[in-house]
């Protein structure tokens, strides 16, 4: 009886308060369920119509119930535009992206705790896992630079892979973030910005489901760069006007690829298309304020803009990540969510795992895992002493309190940029899990 009284034909009350403009294509468009409006005639579904408790094949959207149970079963449909009305106004104000919420009480949230040593373990897999993934997301530019979708089956196993790592240690996979290189900017930035909203929607602690997806939005937000002049992308001076105007078109540009693509929920083409979009609709490329704009392109946004912040690029060297926070926090409730904002430097910490540092007796290191109790008090790999002469690395624990040789604890004074002492961290993993295993040895003797 539910079904029936939800899906007859006249049964709505706002019908009154319903202006329509009919269409006059004859026109079949797919359409992902996420842009469906009161209105819309929906002729076709994306699985059979016996799996469904639609009992017409073929109707009319009437109310905001009847496109919710679509969402609950589809992840697109067809729609017939010679049978489709348009709203022009709507009396409810209960439409648009903003009901796509995957965020609860943020104020109540309690983050998983972490797996306390686990990084010295997962910090291998985690590289083979990260190597493999910039292979395939390679094999999606090349694709995407011909018009054409990606593999959207690969691309859930291979966020399924980064999922399981992180869950194991997120210090890993954050850590490999930062094996950044200005010359591969639009390949990393993709996988950084995946593993980056893989680690924050964990400390959310949503469902692995949810953070499948939010690696994926990550993962493709910008495949539609891949259709944008590379001399563009890598120009050095300012764009003028017509150029910014033709690289705010990745966005729809990425939107229309995603829709190409096979097995991918529709909130990642919906992200593609709206990760730039502003809390105070200054945004493009459609100007939606706060509440047009998803959880899920909420998330983007500010890991997008964190690790674009942080990365070396042709025409730009990259912020600290004290920087980049501060520049979060300063634009956060106009551009970004403020308190996503917040939620996303407590995940990170004050010294995110891989952060270069500079210690208060002179010796520089970089943080190599947090320690959830007293967070300004990580495991930091020294790698230059007080003289800024090269050690033998060694990983000390600043929670144990160890002194310098004055007999002084040692902390950490400030992060520093990497490339200011040329430091990569990718030279020294191999230290690290030698480190790691030697004292897991130690403690099972």
């Amino acid at each position: 009886m539910f079904f029936k009284n939800l899906w007859s034909s006249q049964g709505s009350n706002n019908q009154k308060d319903l202006d329509y403009l009919q269409y006059t294509s004859s026109e079949k468009s797919l359409t992902p369920v996420n842009q469906l409006e009161i209105g819309m005639y929906v002729v076709e579904l994306d699985r059979p119509w016996l799996e469904t408790p639609f009992l017409f094949q073929g109707f009319e959207l009437r109310t905001e119930a009847q496109i919710q149970t679509v969402k609950n079963y589809c992840n697109y449909v067809y729609i017939d535009k010679a049978k489709t009305r348009i709203v022009k106004r709507v009396v409810s104000s209960n439409t648009g992206n903003h009901q796509t919420k995957i965020i609860g009480n943020l104020d109540a949230l309690v983050p998983p705790a972490r797996i306390e040593g686990a990084f010295g373990q997962e910090i291998i897999r985690a590289e083979s896992i990260y190597n493999n993934t910039e292979q395939l997301i390679a094999k999606f530019m090349t694709t995407a630079a011909k018009g054409q979708g990606v593999d959207g089956w690969a691309a859930k196993k291979a966020v399924s892979e980064c999922v399981s790592s992180v869950l194991n240690s997120p210090d890993a996979m954050v850590w490999l973030t930062q094996l950044k290189s200005k010359d591969k900017y639009t390949l990393q930035h993709s996988l950084n910005v995946c593993i980056l909203a893989v680690v924050f929607a964990r400390y959310l602690d949503l469902s692995k489901e949810h953070i499948i997806s939010l690696g994926l939005c990550g993962m493709l937000h910008d495949i539609g760069k891949m259709r944008i002049p590379t001399r563009l992308l890598n120009k050095r001076s300012q764009l003028e006007n017509t150029e910014l105007e033709l690289l705010k078109t990745h966005t729809t540009l990425g939107y229309e690829l995603l829709k190409l693509s096979d097995y991918l929920d529709s909130c990642v083409a919906e992200t593609a298309l709206t990760h730039h979009e502003c809390l105070d609709g200054s945004g493009y490329p459609r100007g939606i304020k706060q509440g047009s704009i998803s959880d899920f392109s909420k998330i983007i946004a500010i890991v997008d803009a964190y690790d674009s912040m942080t990365s070396n690029k042709i025409y730009q060297k990259g912020q600290t990540h004290l920087e980049a926070i501060h520049n979060l926090m300063t634009m956060a409730g106009h551009h970004w969510d403020k308190p996503l904002v917040i939620k996303f430097i407590e995940c990170l910490g004050v010294y995110p795992p891989g952060s270069p540092v500079i210690m208060t007796n002179g010796s520089i290191g970089i943080v190599v895992e947090v320690n959830e109790q007293v967070r300004l008090r990580p495991k930091v790999l020294l790698l230059l002493d007080a003289d800024k002469q090269a050690i033998q690395e060694e990983i000390v624990d600043l929670s144990q309190m160890v002194c310098d040789k004055n007999g002084v604890a040692l902390t950490i004074k400030n992060i520093i940029n990497a490339s200011d002492w040329d430091i990569d961290p990718a030279n020294y993993l191999s230290a690290i899990q030698l480190q790691t295993d030697s004292r897991l040895a130690d403690n099972l003797k």
